[in-house]
């Protein structure tokens, strides 16, 4: 059952990208570094899809998982924890259309963050509307994570992470 659920996801992530695709010369990587990878989700490329993650995060029950490339600006810096930095994404106009970033620092250094920097960040969604296990749930009511480098040849899915173009995230230590 889960597996038939994820490739339904994934289908329907695929279909709509054209829905919620960045129109011809706002793409991804315009005005950042240009070896900025490629946000890959079910072996594809994905788009920018902001408002396909704000759905997610008004629709999926807690500790929904789905891949995501969104493109906003820093609202809200959270304290860091545990080697991880957190800061809130405005996606946005509406209040609610926010997601936390979490971003490993063992991956590299990043910028200070502050409010009003341009982040672009690729890594997995999750729909955090409660705690699971040892984490408490976010205070945007989703995040997104993984935002770095697999430092491993197999398993999870690369991310990334653009702040006012720097890529961060891509240094693998192990």
């Amino acid at each position: 059952m889960r597996k038939s659920r994820r490739l339904w996801v994934g289908v329907t992530l695929l279909v709509s990208s054209s829905v919620f695709a960045v129109e011809p010369g706002n793409g991804a990587h315009d005005g950042v570094e240009s070896h900025i990878p490629e946000c890959m989700a079910y072996h594809h490329s994905i788009p920018i899809n902001n408002e396909q993650v704000l759905h997610f995060k008004r629709t999926t029950p807690n500790q929904f998982q789905e891949r995501a490339h969104v493109r906003g600006t820093i609202s809200r810096v959270y304290e860091d924890h545990s080697g991880h930095h957190h800061f809130e994404l405005s996606l946005g106009s509406r209040p609610d259309s926010t997601i936390e970033v979490i971003y490993n620092e063992a991956f590299g250094r990043v910028p200070d963050a502050q409010i009003g920097m341009n982040v672009e960040a690729c890594g997995d969604y999750i729909t955090s509307i409660a705690p699971a296990g040892p984490y408490p749930e976010s205070p945007d009511g989703a995040i997104i994570h993984w935002v770095h480098k697999n430092p491993k040849p197999y398993g999870h899915p690369s991310g990334f992470l653009v702040m006012d173009g720097r890529l961060c995230g891509q240094e693998v230590g192990n």
